[in-house]
């Protein structure tokens, strides 16, 4: 998984954890694209701090990830869903319409 996509995912699972400040970095650079020298301008310090800080809440998600194991785990079992749902659509004429749709509907939901 790309860089940007995995920060973004503990961001989302851990990001409650940071300081505000971290946050607001993380938020701004990740998500918003915006460069360390717009960061820095924007409140008043040098990019190098701006990046420092970036690199401490990176270092923080990736802990809480190593020990916690939140992401990984929803994404096997995102992985796991979609073989689940690619075995029904596979195995679909041998099953019951009714039970079938049933089925789809809540592995969909469960999904997103």
């Amino acid at each position: 998984m790309e860089k940007l996509a995995w920060i973004n995912l503990l961001y989302d699972f851990y990001g409650q954890l940071l300081t505000q400040r971290q946050q607001k970095f993380v938020e701004l650079y990740y998500a918003h694209d915006l460069s360390l020298g717009e960061i820095a301008e924007q409140f008043g310090v040098s990019r190098q701090a701006v990046h420092d800080v970036l690199k401490r809440a990176e270092q923080i998600l990736t802990h809480y990830e190593e020990k916690l194991g939140l992401v990984t785990r929803f994404i096997d079992q995102r992985r796991r869903l979609g073989e689940v749902l690619a075995l029904l659509d596979e195995n679909s004429s041998t099953l019951n319409g009714e039970t079938l749709s049933r089925v789809r509907e809540i592995l969909r939901d469960v999904m997103g």
